[in-house]
């Protein structure tokens, strides 16, 4: 698989599961106008980007330096990865309406950067899944992957809100469901894929 694509995939795999970004976005599409929505989808994706590369430039980059510290973090990280992905198959996520989305634009840009960078469950699965593939990428492959894993970002925001826009009456627990199960086996295969890179550093 082409590196660009498979960041694109683990992107939104990343992205996509319900959490507060997108039950914020998915409530603003089902109760607010179409200009509102989208500036709303545009400035949670610039937070969620911005986190992204965080994660994959910062403490990937730093990894990347230091085999030893590779390894403890493919082989804790693989097992974390996998757990979330676990997490998502067994979670059976509602519908929540009741979050408040009919706010001033400086609110909207607060809410969207603490939900994204002071959300300790966000930080940590940034780090794990993007830094710990950032080591296993050849050096002249990286921005191919992460500009796909930024792409999924706009393309998840933009996608749901105008799908919500749409076809709002459609949207329920069930469509939260799927959604949760594809991500979740999508993230359990590259859990899984990062404990093979373990186990080849081992036997390199």
């Amino acid at each position: 698989m082409p590196l660009f694509l498979q960041g694109f995939t683990i992107g939104l795999a990343y992205v996509a599961p319900i959490g507060l970004q997108n039950l914020f976005v998915i409530n603003t599409a089902l109760t607010q106008k179409k200009s509102r929505v989208y500036l709303t989808a545009l400035i949670v994706t610039f937070f969620d980007v911005t986190l992204a590369l965080a994660c994959f430039f910062g403490i990937g980059a730093v990894m990347h330096a230091f085999t030893w510290l590779q390894m403890i973090i493919l082989c804790v990280g693989s097992f974390i990865v996998m757990w979330i992905g676990i997490g998502l198959l067994r979670a059976k996520d509602k519908m929540d309406t009741s979050t408040k989305v009919d706010v001033p634009l400086l609110k909207v840009i607060s809410t969207s950067c603490v939900v994204t960078w002071f959300n300790p469950q966000a930080l940590i699965d940034g780090t794990m899944l993007l830094g710990a593939f950032r080591t296993t990428l050849p050096k002249e492959h990286v921005v191919e992957f992460i500009l796909g894993v930024n792409l999924s970002s706009f393309v998840w925001f933009f996608g749901i809100s105008t799908i919500l826009t749409l076809f709002s009456a459609k949207f329920n627990d069930k469509v939260l469901r799927i959604i949760n199960i594809v991500c979740g086996a999508v993230i359990v295969f590259y859990g899984a894929k990062l404990f093979i890179n373990f186990i080849q550093m081992i036997l390199a």
